[in-house]
């Protein structure tokens, strides 16, 4: 076991590690990297957020989000409706026309706007996230809104995002 990180060095690590790294990490992985608990982890990404640091969580860990003037790809948001047991065949048609879905927004009654970054951009991703939820018996946030929810899609063509809307309306997915 390496020496424990303290304070001021294990956040300015936290900040080099995510930066350099193109995946995202887990608190457990950093955790052990750092030689703490993943909870000080936890509070140090908080710390972070707050010096403005742009890290987001996602189903698969922490990234930082490199600020890229170059990066020339096509965003929409959509609004969804669905049950949880469609949440697979929804996410699939997305990716199948080479888009990502870079979040979920719902509008909580009492909360206002609660989104969550997904990142997902395959089927393989789609499987892990949809395994996670149903492995933590987790309920997904459209099921708070009786299954109505946002997505922002991004893909490095409008062409692919506006197929992959085109699928989601065929099979009555979007709202309108």
């Amino acid at each position: 076991m390496g020496k424990k990180l303290t304070g001021k060095v294990r956040r300015e690590s936290l900040v080099t590690w995510l930066k350099n790294s193109s995946i995202p990490l887990t608190g457990t992985d950093l955790a052990e990297k750092a030689n703490v608990s993943r909870q000080v982890i936890v509070q140090d990404i908080s710390l972070l957020k707050a010096q403005d640091h742009p890290i987001i969580a996602t189903s698969n860990g922490y990234l930082y989000m490199k600020m890229d003037d170059a990066n020339e790809d096509y965003r929409r948001v959509i609004a969804c409706k669905h049950d949880r047991n469609e949440t697979r065949e929804e996410l699939y048609t997305i990716v199948d026309f080479g888009a990502t879905v870079e979040n979920v927004v719902i509008e909580h009654p009492i909360y206002g706007d609660l989104k969550a970054s997904l990142l997902i951009s395959s089927r393989a991703d789609v499987d892990q996230f949809v395994n996670k939820i149903e492995a933590k018996n987790a309920p997904y946030l459209l099921e708070l809104t009786d299954g109505v929810h946002n997505h922002t899609i991004v893909a490095n063509e409008e062409r692919k995002i506006d197929q992959a809307y085109q699928a989601l309306k065929e099979k009555g997915f979007i709202v309108e």
